[in-house]
């Protein structure tokens, strides 16, 4: 009676084995498609921003040709492009300055077109005459 419950045991034991292995491998294969998935939309996420970034690119060429632009001076567009972050960050024109290593005055040329009207530059009110 011992060794027939024994068999019985062992082949519980084996039949648990394989289903456990054939449930494994279907779980693998799951989480295996699943990634694929994500792989898949994010690379077509990127595929849409750098389509994005190139649209952009393309219109703000386009846009400065239209304006009469002068986009061949890299250096200098680069210049503004740092100097404008910084401001927009906060950074004084002082700071900025020594940042580039150019003087306040160039950093107030560059900035001029894209600073806010102080309060000591006087602005004009509805009611003043």
């Amino acid at each position: 009676m011992m060794e027939w419950a024994l068999v019985i045991l062992f082949g519980v034991a084996a039949v648990l084995l394989i289903l456990s292995y054939t449930l494994t491998k279907k779980a693998k294969k799951a989480e295996q498609r699943e990634l694929e998935l994500y792989s898949v939309s994010f690379m077509e996420e990127i595929n849409k921003l750098q389509q994005q970034m190139r649209n952009l690119e393309l219109d703000n060429e386009i846009l400065a040709n239209q304006a009469g632009i002068d986009t061949t001076n890299k250096e200098q567009r680069e210049l503004l492009r740092d100097a404008l972050d910084l401001y927009k960050r906060g950074y004084s024109v002082t700071s900025i300055a020594n940042e580039k290593e150019i003087s306040e005055i160039e950093v107030q040329g560059l900035l001029s077109p894209f600073m806010k009207q102080t309060e000591t530059e006087g602005r004009k009110v509805a009611n003043d005459r």
